[in-house]
């Protein structure tokens, strides 16, 4: 029995092994699905998916290897296992090439064929494990496991890891020491820390085939259990830190994606498989070999991670992650979460408009909201031709300035409808309108009774509520619309210097289109003088500079000629007409260039206000891309 004990516990070894090697397996195919899915475009993130594709294919083959599978497929398992670590030594080249390149110092040649030729060695390599000489036959019954004969080209190999692996670390080394910023270096650290993962989980299998391994079993297993544990952990490290490289989002967002990746795929994942591997050894030692109990466990694992992840969420972005930025980021949570969007707005007034109709007995009524001194629907209940019949935006002159005064439009009641007053007001001081509450009459009942009109305009304010929520909403909107260019540009910028802050802040980037198309509408907006255009971003383009030079230094006249070329741009050939390929430079013509009303341009173009609108929306996205080329073509020159 006590000759059993040493047995039992190398067993036991094996096993926590086993499910540490199978862990490790499915924590790198995780971290390989999101480099793929959020920075593959940078060459760090490439070629640090590449190591972990390596990763995964010696450990799930490792993973596989038990005593239930035949000899020749045992033999095929640890071939299998060399075509990730063939490749190895290329990948950790190509990583410290990618790192000295980031940080500063590009490869005038010599380093980029150094990885290719390291490449094209692995791949040397690769044919003469097809062919059988970079390893022999199997040993099936080999100490401390089952292994592959090592031939002399396996030494050869073994030599040439080490090498490449040393000279990776000097590259490493070097990359560190440029590093100019307090975050780079601690990020370098990490990914330092953890290259040195896959070289230590190649270790056990470079041993397999010396007689040390075959003499000290139990330290090998030691060995080997201590060493899968440190690679579980310093692969996630260098995931971490390589998750920085080729993107702009705050270090924030990028542990939290990182960190509910990591949650919801390697753990939930190795931990279900370590109580189904346990439950299952179990059974093997009551003598069942497998029952109920290990789909249950499978289940129940799953569930219960992924109910527990989902609740503790919200949590540890609070406590891991906010830092000093609590207040801030859980306010706009909280206004995410209470939004009014457009399909909350319009639920509730169509609700406000169905008691509105219930207690008048009315065939129809609407809620017209005030934008830009344009009068649109924003929800019609009932018969819509009754509305239709009526010009809406001719109900503006009937307002006297009464708060609390409906009035007679056609076939309609209507109540203006008011912001509430607001503290710092004058007693006198009207506030502003909001829009309109129309209730068609019914033809029965010509009149209102006083409890009718008293609900009709308690209903009337709710409308007004609404409204005004609405309308500080979309300033907000405005507000964030403003600001987003911006805060794209300098996150990108912030997010360039984090390895290399030699010229990233000097070399501004090409903006993108949709911040093009939101500078270009404040700019028509103030086309002739106004905040918007004088701090417009587009002054700072190169092509706008350009113009300035011939305009005696003039911005605003340099920004306003290219304005006027862009729009020409969208003109087509020909003389001016009015017809349906002109649309879209007549709107810009008339709206902006002119200056005319959104309802003048709108009946001269013979279209409703909401088509006006939408079609403008193309109209200024088809200026930014017309701006857009021009500033490519200058950078070009």
């Amino acid at each position: 029995m006590i000759n059993g004990w040493p047995q039992t516990l190398l067993a036991g070894l094996q096993t926590i092994n086993q499910i540490l090697t199978a862990g490790i397996a499915i924590t790198a195919f995780s971290l390989f699905l999101y480099s793929l899915s959020f920075n593959l475009r940078d060459r760090v993130a490439r070629s640090f998916a590449i190591i972990l594709l390596c990763v995964v294919i010696v450990f799930t083959a490792e993973s596989l290897q038990d005593n239930t599978v035949s000899i020749h497929t045992l033999d095929l398992l640890m071939r299998l296992q060399w075509f990730g670590l063939a490749f190895l030594p290329a990948a950790y080249l190509h990583l410290s090439d990618a790192l000295l390149v980031t940080a500063g110092r590009p490869s005038r040649g010599r380093r980029r064929l150094a990885v290719r030729g390291m490449y094209a060695v692995s791949a040397f390599f690769l044919l003469l494990l097809a062919f059988g000489y970079l390893l022999g036959p199997i040993v099936p019954d080999g100490k401390p496991a089952p292994y592959l004969q090592r031939t002399l080209w396996t030494e050869i190999f073994t030599i040439f890891y080490v090498a490449a692996m040393a000279w990776a670390g000097i590259n490493f080394s070097r990359a560190y020491s440029l590093m100019l910023t307090r975050s780079g270096r601690r990020r370098m650290l990490y990914l330092m820390a953890g290259a040195t993962a896959p070289a230590l989980g190649s270790y056990p299998y470079l041993l397999f085939g010396y007689s040390l391994a075959a003499q000290h079993q139990f330290l090998f297993w030691s060995a080997a259990v201590t060493i899968n544990v440190m690679v579980g952990a310093l692969v996630i490290v260098m995931a971490y830190a390589v998750a920085f490289f080729g993107v702009s989002w705050p270090d924030r967002v990028i542990k939290s994606r990182l960190f509910k990746w990591i949650m919801r795929g390697p753990v939930t994942a190795s931990a279900t498989l370590a109580l189904m591997t346990v439950v299952r050894r179990g059974g093997e030692w009551f003598g069942t070999p497998y029952s109920a109990f290990v789909p249950f466990t499978v289940v129940a694992s799953v569930l219960l991670m992924e109910h527990a992840i989902t609740f503790a969420a919200p949590l540890w972005e609070r406590w891991l992650f906010y830092g000093r930025d609590r207040g801030e980021l859980e306010l706009l949570q909280n206004v995410e979460e209470r939004l009014l969007t457009q399909s909350d707005l319009q639920q509730f007034l169509e609700s406000v408009l169905a008691a509105v109709r219930d207690h008048l007995q009315s065939p129809s009524a609407f809620v017209a909201a005030l934008d830009d001194e344009t009068l649109l629907p924003v929800v019609v209940a009932g018969n819509r031709a009754l509305l239709e019949q009526e010009s809406l935006t001719e109900a503006l002159d009937h307002v006297n300035g009464d708060v609390r005064h409906e009035f007679q439009w056609g076939n309609y009641w209507v109540l203006p409808l008011y912001a509430r007053k607001r503290a710092d007001m004058d007693r006198d001081e009207l506030p502003p309108l909001l829009g309109l509450l129309g209730v068609a009459r019914n033809e029965k009942k010509t009149a209102m009774e006083h409890d009718q009109r008293e609900s009709l305009w308690l209903l009337a304010e709710r409308a007004a509520l609404a409204l005004e929520d609405r309308q500080l909403q979309q300033r907000v909107f405005r507000s964030l619309a403003d600001l987003q260019p911006q805060v794209e540009m300098i996150q990108r910028m912030r997010a360039a210097s984090r390895y290399d802050s030699h010229a990233n802040l000097l070399n501004a980037p090409i903006p993108q289109e949709a911040d093009l198309a939101n500078w270009v509408r404040d700019a028509l907006t103030h086309y002739w003088g106004g905040p918007k255009f004088t701090n417009n971003p587009l002054t700072k383009l190169q092509v706008v500079r350009e113009l300035a030079d011939r305009e005696d230094g003039n911005t605003s006249n340099a920004l306003r000629s290219l304005l006027r070329r862009a729009v020409d741009e969208v003109k087509p050939r020909g003389d001016r007409k009015f017809t349906t390929e002109w649309i879209l430079y007549n709107i810009l013509e008339m709206k902006f260039i002119e200056g005319r009303k959104v309802r003048d341009v709108a009946s001269r173009l013979a279209m409703s206000e909401a088509d006006l609108y939408r079609k403008q929306r193309v109209a200024i996205e088809a200026v930014a891309r017309a701006i857009m080329e021009m500033e490519v073509n200058q950078l070009e020159r």
